[in-house]
């Protein structure tokens, strides 16, 4: 269970052994960082049925997203929902869902969407080229912020701080300076996230409530700290992770013409299916880390597995999703017609009580963004994105994905 996953084109592709269309597979496949946090004893889970069996069970925490050293600092005050367990997660999960269910997502934010999608698209026109990652940073910011309740300040400096304080993962190996100089420079992004985007939306909100997330954890009696946290918790997920999906999803369908003519010809649900397919080619988050909070036994593939205590868990996300018995044949293709429509994504969204609550908010803003840039009469490629390792997600960062008009 601790050794990387081996499959066989042949056995599981046997029209086009070897083929392999995942983009970010070299870069994934050149980071060490995750075989560093095994160091110390723990198991890496690759196979899609033991990865959903853990992630249901309950009898993990969270241990990813430097989980446990947040519980530490905020051990005294409210976790963020992210990091929390049991009854209170199980809580505010539901309290929380009425911001990201589908049918509220369609109803109260399609406009939204629609109208952000819209002017992106004429900006791009009037100015002839863009860098796709910058459009897809300004769709995906605006979005959660309007769900969060981060919309009384500027939204392009919040891009900016987000972008500046969540992109280049952490680097393992530092000198003392780089050690000084990215403490000093979080700080000053941190402080600038709070005081001129997240003070000025609680201030707001303590005078007017509105139905978004900040206002419910006034509600809830949350301090501005713990706020803070949870904003930069929603942040992470809605914005920085929904802006990387895009561009890989772009990067993919501009180089397929006729998965291009497909998606912008289907219908929304379609265009779904086909994100959904490339979502699990391409996971955002490469890996998800829980601890085992008691001994566990699971049946898997006719074996029993035992985890003692403990135990640090690595769930290989890029190997669930690949996994020949859940994927079907040719694992590594973009095959939006697979039989297994139940795989929906697949693991790239979680699974159990930590499923990522605005799954349905990512597909539905991509699908959207995306069908109106692929509308675009002589959009073409200027030159594909730069591909960059984030080691805090396991994932791809795309910079650079310079597209154009004419």
């Amino acid at each position: 269970m601790s050794q990387p996953q081996v499959l066989t084109a042949e056995a599981v592709c046997p029209y086009q052994p070897g083929v392999d269309e995942r983009k970010s597979a070299a870069a994934a496949a050149a980071s060490d960082a995750r075989a560093k946090k095994l160091s110390n004893g723990g198991v890496r889970v690759e196979s899609f049925a033991l990865t959903r069996k853990i992630l249901r069970s309950g009898g993990t925490r969270q241990a990813g997203f430097m989980a446990e050293l947040v519980n530490k600092a905020t051990a005294k005050g409210s976790q963020p929902v992210l990091f929390q367990e049991g009854d209170v997660h199980q809580k505010q999960r539901i309290a929380t869902a009425r911001f990201f269910a589908p049918r509220v997502v369609t109803s109260r934010y399609r406009d939204l969407m629609n109208s952000l999608g819209d002017r992106l698209m004429e900006k791009l026109k009037t100015q002839g080229k863009a860098d796709l990652s910058d459009l897809s940073l300004d769709m995906a910011v605006a979005v959660a912020a309007e769900i969060i309740g981060l919309t009384d300040g500027s939204l392009v400096g919040m891009s900016k701080r987000l972008n500046s304080f969540f992109t280049g993962g952490l680097k393992h190996k530092m000198t003392r300076f780089e050690r000084m100089t990215n403490f000093i420079s979080s700080q000053y992004n941190l402080l600038g996230f709070f005081w001129l985007d997240v003070k000025p939306a609680i201030r707001a909100r303590r005078k007017a409530p509105k139905e978004d997330v900040i206002s419910h954890l006034i509600s809830q009696g949350y301090s501005d700290t713990e706020i803070l946290t949870e904003c930069m918790t929603y942040g992470a997920a809605g914005m920085v992770t929904t802006r990387e999906f895009i561009v890989m999803c772009a990067w993919h369908l501009l180089e397929r013409d006729a998965l291009k003519a497909e998606f912008v010809a289907t219908d929304e649900a379609g265009r779904i299916a086909i994100l959904e397919e490339i979502l699990r080619l391409e996971p955002v988050v490469g890996a998800l880390y829980r601890r085992a909070a008691k001994d566990l036994s699971f049946e898997d593939n006719g074996e029993t597995i035992h985890i003692p205590a403990g135990t640090l868990i690595d769930m290989d996300i890029r190997a669930a999703n690949s996994d020949p018995i859940a994927a079907g044949e040719c694992p590594f293709q973009l095959k939006p017609e697979r039989d297994t429509k139940a795989l929906l994504g697949s693991m790239s969204f979680g699974d159990g009580n930590h499923r990522c609550p605005g799954a349905a908010v990512a597909l539905q803003e991509s699908a959207i963004f995306l069908e109106k840039l692929l509308k675009i009469p002589g959009l073409h490629a200027v030159k594909p994105p730069n591909l960059g390792w984030n080691t805090l997600t396991v994932g791809y960062e795309l910079r650079d994905a310079i597209i154009a008009v004419g």
